[in-house]
């Protein structure tokens, strides 16, 4: 290699001029899916003023240098909480697809930066939000992939058939040797009083979506309650779904919470355990929890991963094969 090539093709872009065209013809689809479908295409604000409580999240501060760096926001993790409001103010079915940042999230299926999906539908439950997400991916894929028909599986059976245990009830010792005995190690660090929470997402990622099929979408529903977020609770279980392809995580879909009190205390309870944890604390999205006060029509909504839909398209296995610069090169 002569000097200076090795850094000469670092301004190239990772993603070739087939994986491009694909992107560009997936999304011409997706337009196309929601213009027939009766959604209205939104635009809100990438630059926030609150950044998430979520503890599993971190936002990307903005320094304003021209007030020798306050804070002039955050970069968006999700449009959220601006399309909700839509919905509070009146409009109709809408979706959006944008771009959105999540600090510290970088690997073979993650960039700091990626594109978002995010869809809302009037009227409809996270079971039938479910099939709105599988018709969409088989209009996009249609003549990329033959798949078989999609499996939907509570969280809990999904832990029942491949860990033998119930998520909900098993203690926590015997999570992690459940874990332990379908090959995957335990950290240490997670062994002296860890959250039940966090063992359960270690299973999930290694274990049990490994053991999902590689041949069609698998529909992971009524998550633990405590895993709620911003979807309604019944009982033990949230109102919540999450799409895979094989193991790849491709959206995760709520049949959404419209109590104001409600999520103010949830978003009270992610700040206690960010202090406990020592990370950064937030400031609550007033402007959020004012739209709900005002009212949130009956809804449900998700968001997928596009970059993640590009590579089941092209059959890619990083992210870096689909997207033009990855944050290295960005």
């Amino acid at each position: 290699m002569t000097p200076g090539a090795a850094a000469d093709a670092e301004w190239r872009p990772t993603a070739d001029l087939a994986a491009l065209r694909l992107r560009a013809d997936l999304l011409a689809r997706i337009r196309t899916y929601f213009s027939a479908t009766g959604a209205l295409e939104v635009e809100t604000p990438a630059l926030v003023r609150a950044a998430v409580t979520d503890v599993h999240l971190e936002s990307l501060r903005v320094a304003d240098d021209a007030t020798q760096g306050a804070t002039a926001g955050y970069l968006q993790t999700s449009p959220e909480y601006a399309m909700k409001r839509l919905l509070c103010a009146g409009a109709p079915d809408i979706y959006q697809v944008c771009k959105v940042f999540r600090a510290g999230e970088r690997g073979g299926r993650h960039n700091p930066e990626f594109t978002m999906l995010e869809w809302y539908r009037h009227g409809l439950d996270h079971h039938a939000l479910m099939r709105d997400v599988e018709a969409l991916i088989r209009h996009v894929l249609e003549s990329l992939w033959t798949f078989a028909a999609s499996e939907s599986i509570t969280y809990c059976d999904a832990f029942q058939r491949r860990l033998g245990l119930d998520p909900l009830r098993a203690p926590i010792d015997a999570l992690m040797s459940a874990i332990e005995r379908a090959g995957t190690a335990v950290p240490d660090s997670m062994r002296a009083g860890a959250a039940r929470d966090d063992v359960l997402d270690l299973a999930m990622g290694t274990v049990v979506a490994e053991s999902f099929a590689h041949d069609r979408l698998t529909f992971l529903y009524d998550f633990p309650a405590s895993q709620a977020a911003l979807a309604q609770i019944r009982g033990e279980v949230a109102s919540r779904f999450e799409a895979f392809w094989g193991p790849l995580e491709l959206a995760n879909g709520f049949h959404e919470l419209g109590s104001a009190p409600e999520q103010g205390a949830r978003f009270e309870a992610d700040l206690t355990r960010r202090r406990a944890s020592g990370q950064p604390v937030r400031e609550v999205d007033r402007f959020f929890l004012d739209a709900l006060a005002a009212g949130l029509p009956p809804c449900a909504g998700v968001a997928l991963g596009f970059d993640r839909l590009v590579m089941v398209a092209a059959r890619a296995e990083r992210i870096d094969d689909v997207v033009t610069f990855p944050y290295e090169r960005a």
